[in-house]
């Protein structure tokens, strides 16, 4: 017999809490590391222990990943969600946050829920609602005063190719949730069986571009291990026991809209970034626009779809 899980608020919030405190700490964490490696190493580096990490977890886990059970069309599924996620991915993000400012690379990338409708109705056929338009034009506001710094003057934005990165990053993420949304597989494994195939994908990709390989030492090494645990790996289960814990996901789901804000004190903490008002702004409206989309729909109103 199947057991139902066990509410408890108090340790739901507490989780989610953690969850989001690491997930705050990302930025800067990415912005500390590239400055001892190459963008693309990191990568390798930080999936390397990410992909150790999740795997030991699956496997001390009640539902772990059978190898001999692996079907083809797992592979197939892997495959391509481990080129999306990580390889693709997180070359074009932390590329990002090579060529910009951890507050600008951080911020434009959250953007990601908004595109999420949007490709959702491209893609999925859904339909989208008035609400939801309004809310990409408020949020395309917020990206634009991030982008511009408050200037609204495209001609002298700093780093214009990372800022296509950066917003580029937030819609290979939400088009990589779509279809992690579509794969019926249990969690941890699938991330695991993903890991590899981005593995893969790197390897490759280092081997083509001719690059030495070294391995990270002090705090580089440290950086790229963090990175690989917190970012990639246990705080995704720790966000995934926050949910299974709620009562209701709704009560933590939310608190995710703190993350942003607190990576801003991180960043000013960590990385000694000024943060622009224009940042701060900026994304409070990216935040407005998606919580505007989450609007709940009137019965018996078809106006508004």
């Amino acid at each position: 017999m199947k057991m139902k899980p066990q509410h408890n608020q108090k340790k739901a919030y507490l989780f989610a809490l953690i969850a989001v405190v690491f997930w705050s700490t990302m930025s800067s964490a990415f912005k500390l590391t590239l400055q001892g490696i190459a963008f693309d190493e990191l990568l390798l580096w930080a999936s390397i222990f990410g992909f150790f990490t999740l795997l030991i977890v699956n496997q001390f886990g009640s539902r772990r990943l059978e190898f001999s059970e692996i079907s083809k069309g797992d592979v197939g599924r892997s495959a391509i969600m481990g080129f999306i996620n990580p390889f693709l991915y997180y070359l074009i993000l932390f590329k990002a946050y090579e060529l910009l400012e951890a507050q600008l690379a951080g911020t434009l990338n959250y953007a990601w829920p908004v595109i999420l409708v949007l490709l959702s109705g491209i893609i999925l056929k859904q339909k989208i609602r008035l609400v939801s338009y309004l809310a990409l034009i408020i949020s395309f506001i917020g990206l634009i005063i991030i982008s511009t710094k408050g200037q609204f003057n495209f001609v002298n934005v700093d780093h214009p190719t990372g800022i296509v990165l950066a917003v580029g990053s937030a819609f290979v993420w939400a088009f990589y949730w779509i279809l992690n949304m579509k794969d019926p597989r249990e969690d941890t494994g699938k991330i695991t069986l993903n890991l590899f195939f981005g593995l893969v994908y790197l390897l490759i990709y280092l081997f083509v571009s001719g690059k030495e390989i070294l391995f990270p030492t002090g705090w580089t090494l440290a950086g790229c291990i963090y990175i690989g645990m917190f970012e990639m790996s246990l705080t995704f289960v720790i966000w995934l026991k926050a949910l299974n814990t709620s009562e209701n996901t709704a009560k933590v789901s939310n608190l995710i809209y703190l993350s942003p804000f607190i990576g801003l004190f991180f960043i000013r903490l960590m990385v000694g970034e000024p943060i622009l008002i224009s940042t701060i702004v900026g994304l409070a409206i990216i935040i407005a626009g998606i919580l505007i989309q989450q609007f709940p729909v009137k019965k018996g109103n078809p106006k508004i779809e």
